[in-house]
Formats: structure tokens, sequence, C-alpha cells
């Protein structure tokens, strides 16, 4: 959901804003951030441009390695994700704005972008969006002290009802390290889950 140039464009109007020169510390006024699941041509904007690409798994790591380097992050194509790692690391919402890439300055007023550590990109897993806090309210009422893993590209409010937030690598890990009979709710691709049930029987695993 994020394209070369649309987010060309948004550099544009933030180099307008901030410029593009690092300030007295040495950091950048703003460092883009992309997801493994994203263009190569948005991957190269980020060579270009002193950022970064980054997955689930090492997101958090990512972030901490852009604050160094830089004053705020752009962080598209997936806004589940960069507000989910962001908020896990301590940084309040109100300095995560959204950048719609169809209105000027992303939708923001200039004190905003001013204000935000981490710019978040209009866009989303169309799976991941999917998933609700009443499916997981159903899996605890039909399977009580089942244990509840979201992928962080799910929304916020899904997360912080999960009891654990994770890549798939993490997933895979939480479950091949449970003890027999365990109960899993599983909020990533129904595909994934479903080989995690077949290659652990000894488990309940649903998505």
């Amino acid at each position: 959901m994020a394209d070369i140039d649309s987010v060309a464009a948004c550099w544009e109007q933030l180099t307008g804003l901030f410029g593009s020169e690092p300030d007295d510390d040495g950091r950048l006024p703003v460092i883009p951030v992309t997801y493994m699941n994203s263009s190569a041509a948005l991957k190269g904007f980020c060579g270009l441009n002193g950022g970064i690409v980054c997955t689930s798994s090492n997101a958090a790591a990512v972030l901490d390695w852009a604050f160094e380097r830089g004053r705020r992050v752009l962080s598209f194509p997936d806004q589940h994700l960069g507000r989910n790692t962001a908020k896990a690391m301590g940084i309040p919402l109100e300095a995560m704005p959204l950048w719609n890439p169809r209105l000027p300055l992303g939708g923001n007023t200039v004190e905003q972008l001013q204000d935000s550590r981490v710019l978040l990109w209009n866009g989303f897993c169309s799976v991941h969006k999917r998933f609700t806090v009443a499916q997981i309210e159903k899996a605890r009422a039909d399977y009580p002290g089942v244990r509840v893993i979201v992928h962080p590209e799910c929304p916020m409010p899904v997360v912080d009802a999960a009891d654990e937030a994770g890549s798939t690598d993490y997933i895979l890990k939480a479950v091949d390290a449970a003890p027999d009979g365990s109960t899993f709710a599983v909020g990533t691709e129904i595909n994934r889950v479903n080989r995690l049930a077949a290659q652990y029987p000894q488990h309940t695993i649903f998505c």
C-alpha cells in the first residue's frame, strides 16, 4: 500500500519542512524504514536516504537503530507494525501521526509533524486487519486458558487484547516450547496456522 512515487512525494514534503542535513548531534531529521514485504524500489529508496529495511522479528531493534541516527522515523507501508512496535517501546500514540499520501502534509499540521517520533504510513495488511477483539473474546470463552498470540501487523486493539504479539518465528518458537496439550489461538495467515496445527498435533491450534 506504498508506492515509490507516493513515498517520494512524502519525502519531498518532509525534507521541505525539516531539511535534509544532520543537526548538531549528527542526527538526520527523518530516517525511512520499510518492511521486508515491500517493493525493491522502496528498499532502494531507504538505502539512498540513510534508512533501513526491517522484518517483524527485528522491528524494535531497527527502530532503536533509526533513533540513534535520526530525530524521527518514517515507517511504511504497514501502520500497525509501526504503531505496535513503537508503542511497546514506550513511544506515545500522539507522537505517531498517520500519513495519508492523498493529503498535503499527510493530513497533519506542521506542529504534529514537528512533535512526531514515528510517522505511520496509511497502509495495512489486508489479512491481519481482519482479526478482531471479538474473535479473541470468543476464543477465551470457548477455550478457557487459551494462549492468544497475534502478529504485530494486527490492529493495536487486537494486539492489546492478546496475550502476546510476535513474528511468525516468535509464534513458531512459542508453540514448539509449550507443554503438550496446550491451546493456542493464533492471529496470522490461516495457511501458517493450519501448518502449525498439522506439525504439532499434541496441541490445539486454531486461527
